[in-house]
This record gives C-alpha cells, structure tokens and sequence, in this order.
C-alpha cells in the first residue's frame, strides 16, 4: 500500500458539509435511507468538486451485456414494442432459462416453470402476495438477515408478518436448529435469503442449503432463494456450462422453491428491470382451497400469472426478455462467459479491504465458517469506538459513503455495508489515503 500519498482535501470543511445535510433536513447521516445519504453526496461534491469514494448504492458498475442490447435492438426493430409481451413470458426465453438453470445450477426444471418478471423486485413482491394466500394459518415470512431492506417492506405494504434472525452465529449445523426453532411453529409460509448475500457477501454452502430443503420439507415451507449476484462467488469458477462446480441452490434438495435470477448484477443490465422467476414443479402444481378465494387459478403457478403478475404488471415488457432470451443462450453454448467480465468487482474489492486493515478498520462480516469471506460486490466493515451509525456519519466528512448495517437486519451494530461497483479503479489510491487520514484523525486508544 502506497504510505505516500500527498492529500490535502479531506477531512472536507465541516462547517460546509454540516450546512447542507441541515438543508437537506437530515439529523442523522448514519440512519439515512440510500437516497437520503446520495442526496447529500450529490451536494457536497458539488459545492467542493471533489468525488466521494460512493459505495452506497448497490448498482452494476459496468456496461451492460452486449448480446443483451443487440438482441433487443433486433427485437425493437422487429416491432415488439407494438405487442403485449405474453404473460407467461415469450418462448425463447422460457427455453433458454430451463437450458440455463441446468447448464449453471444443475437443476431440471420445465420451460413452464420458468417466468419472466420486471427484475427480482416483482418476482420477490408477487411471491409474498402468493404465497400468503394459500393458507389462514400459515401466513408468516422468514428472513435470513442480514438482507435486502425492500423486501421486508413488501412485506409490510401488503400486510404480511415477518420474523427474522441474523445468521451469522448460526452458520453450519446451528443452522438446522435454528431453522426448528422458528419453522416449527406452524405459521411460517415462507423463507428467503440471499446467496451471495446483500449486506455481508457470505455464501451458503451446499451442507447449509441442504439443511435449509431439509427442514423447510419436514413443515412444508417455500423457500425463496435469491440468486441476485448469481456465480459471483469468485472463489470457485461457475462460469463453464454443463460442468462442475454449479452455482449452489436449495433447488437441488427443496421441495417447494422460488429461484430469483436477475438480469442487473450479473449481467449488467439493471436498467430495463428484467429477471426470472423459477418455480419448482411440486410448488407449480400446488393447489389449496383457500387460494380460490383470491384467484381464479387453482394451482400456485396459473395463479402467480395470470392472478398476481397480471395484477401488477400484465406481463413483463416485451423486448427485455429478447435481450435476457439472447445472453442465455450465448452463455449456454459457451459463448459467452459472464463471470469473467465481473472480475473487476473482485479486484477492486480485494484492494479496498486490505486498505481498510492497513488503517485500523475491520470486516465484520469476516468468514464463511472457517473461510474468508470471498471478494466480491459488497463487503462490511467497522471502526473501532465507532457504531455504525457514527462511523457513516464520521465518514461523510472524508468523502467516504456507505449504508449501515443496522438497516438490513443486522445485529452486528458496529457495522456499515459498502458496495464497489461505483468505485472507479482510478479512486483507490485516494481511497486509501482518506482512510489513512482518518486513522491519524481518529487514533486507536
């Protein structure tokens, strides 16, 4: 690490940054919302004209697939635009996806089974809408925290109760008892989590995943299994179709699941909010007598279409799911490796966390049970003396951001969550030497 590093810029003129996070009615930076926290970056750098280091927002940092656009310029040409998409999504991209959950997670799912939806954020909204309409007793959803913010206030739009834990001590078998603890009660629905996860980048493995089918089929609980970083564990290459290893799932042990692959992280194509959803072929067919009452549809599947996704969308838009049909399929037939050109979120992560030890702080969210934590997207850091609250706060005034924990579900309050993808390569010198700064400023006692 270069020691060396002139930098007079920070820490920014308080006085500055303290009038505009008033004007922007904000008391605490630390226990702002993303958009809060990005309002008041967005004027500080221009009031001094100088960049933060901004590692609050969780969007790609990279361009979007070229196949992807190629493709749905075609289709545009084409005349989609002037077509309702299909509901149960277009014909080649249910192909392909099928072909892709094989090649890549090693599961065999029908091309029925296979649904597109206006990114994970719809696929995640309309389960909870589903699922909580099967049963008068079993109404509940469990989060696996930490976790992604949004889909806990779903929940709470439409009404449904959540209980949560946050994972990190029950890591391995302590998962399974855990699991009992919460799901034996007999009002759980369902159970989500993400892989890799949205704060702490920690990955399940295949004993822990197993152990979640396991007890989630003793009580007959859907498990929603968010594969939004999908293959992003760099530690192993999932890239290679039809060969192992495979991106791990649930999928491969569950009886009852939800699969969420989105198209804006791994493939960089966030902007025209396109995913799938992959349901398994037990919970497709699923029928109760309580879902009648809200759907005209008898099975889970026929009334996730055409009642929840007709209802909020009427279908996802048309020339998306040409462009996700197309990357599918270059990435089934090799032709396309998707992993390597997310490489850039590993280096850039592997450097900025070895800053953040050099200069005091440390990972919070450190192991994958007797591993380190894989480089990645996201990583979570601290400061001795410091909450995590109070470290955001500190941080803004060297032109550092993130978002903290506390907000994700997270009982490790001493900790913040930082996202690379907008870190350009070029700021990571300047990164380090703020961090160095702020050790000088804030000694260790």
């Amino acid at each position: 690490m270069n020691n060396n590093i002139n930098n007079n810029k920070v820490p920014f003129d308080r006085l500055l940054v303290d009038g505009i996070i008033t004007k922007n009615n904000i008391k605490n930076v630390g226990a702002a919302s993303i958009r809060e926290v990005k309002k008041i970056i967005d004027d500080v750098e221009a009031s001094t004209g100088e960049r933060f280091v901004r590692m609050e927002m969780g969007i790609p940092g990279l361009e979007a697939s070229k196949i992807g656009v190629e493709a749905e310029i075609e289709a545009l040409k084409n005349g989609v635009a002037a077509i309702y998409p299909d509901i149960y999504g277009t014909a080649m991209l249910k192909k392909e996806t099928a072909k892709f959950v094989k090649n890549f997670l090693d599961i065999t799912v029908s091309e029925d089974c296979c649904v597109p939806t206006v990114g994970s954020m719809q696929a995640g909204f309309a389960a909870f809408m589903t699922i909580s309409r099967l049963s008068d007793t079993k109404n509940k959803i469990l989060f696996i925290d930490p976790g992604f913010p949004v889909q806990k206030q779903q929940c709470k739009i439409l009404g449904i109760e959540t209980e949560s834990f946050d994972v990190y001590d029950y890591r391995g078998e302590k998962l399974r008892a855990k699991l009992e603890q919460h799901l034996s009660k007999g009002d759980i629905a369902a159970l989500i989590y993400s892989s890799p996860n949205n704060p702490a980048w920690f990955c399940f493995n295949e004993m822990e995943l197993k152990i979640i089918a396991e007890v989630a089929n003793r009580y007959d609980v859907i498990v929603i299994e968010d594969l939004a970083y999908f293959a992003m564990d760099f530690r192993k290459d999932y890239g290679k179709p039809g060969v192992a290893p495979f991106q791990p799932s649930v999928g491969k042990w569950a009886n009852k699941f939800i699969i969420m692959i989105s198209g804006s992280k791994a493939f960089s194509y966030a902007g025209q909010r396109i995913a799938v959803m992959i349901i398994s072929p037990k919970l497709f067919d699923f029928h109760t007598d309580y879902m009648n009452k809200y759907f005209t549809q008898d099975t889970f599947g026929r009334a996730i279409i055409f009642g929840s996704l007709y209802a909020l969308t009427s279908g996802t838009a048309h020339s998306p799911q040409y462009a996700l049909a197309a990357i599918f399929k270059a990435c089934n037939e090799g032709q396309y490796n998707f992993v390597e050109d997310l490489k850039e979120y590993e280096k850039k992560a592997h450097f900025m966390k070895n800053a953040l030890r050099e200069y005091g702080f440390k990972i919070v969210y450190d192991k994958d049970l007797d591993v380190d934590i894989a480089d990645g997207f996201y990583f979570t850091f601290g400061y001795p003396g410091f909450t995590g609250e109070e470290l955001l706060s500190e941080l803004v005034y060297y032109g550092i951001s993130a978002i903290s924990l506390s907000i994700t579900g997270s009982k490790r309050t001493e900790g913040v969550r930082a996202c690379v993808s907008l870190v350009p390569m070029d700021m990571l010198p300047e990164f380090a030497a703020r961090l160095k700064q702020f050790q000088i400023d804030h000694p260790v006692k």
